[in-house]
């Protein structure tokens, strides 16, 4: 079983967690924003790419920057379910097995809900 210190220890560790992934969210929902300016964007001043090979540049930035909105959502939903079994008093807990799960796994992985031996099986 956690102790108090080590609970509050990793409830603030995913505090931060959460900040940071909605900080990156919100980096993205204004990168979307100018999407309807794209030029903008770009710092063209005209609506016809200089080269054909611009609009791949774009596209693939385009889609690395979704990527990341993508990694960000996870990570979101990920410390929220962590905070959600701190509070129902099933953090630190195999999902699979109902052991613990080692403090070292839930300091290198604050959001684990499995023990590392249970992720093959």
């Amino acid at each position: 079983m956690l102790t108090d210190q080590q609970l509050d220890e990793f409830k603030k560790q995913l505090l931060d967690m959460k900040k940071e992934a909605e900080e990156e969210l919100e980096k993205y929902r204004d990168d979307e924003a100018k999407e309807n300016y794209p030029n903008d964007k770009i710092g063209e001043i005209s609506s016809v790419a200089d080269h054909p090979a611009d609009l791949g540049t774009d596209q693939h930035e385009r889609e690395k920057e979704h990527t990341f909105y993508e990694q960000a959502r996870e990570k979101l939903m990920e410390v929220n379910d962590a905070l959600q079994r701190m509070e129902e008093g099933r953090y630190g807990v195999s999902e699979k097995s109902g052991e613990p799960i080692p403090v070292e796994r839930l300091k290198a992985m604050p959001t684990a809900r499995f023990r590392v031996d249970e992720l093959e099986s």
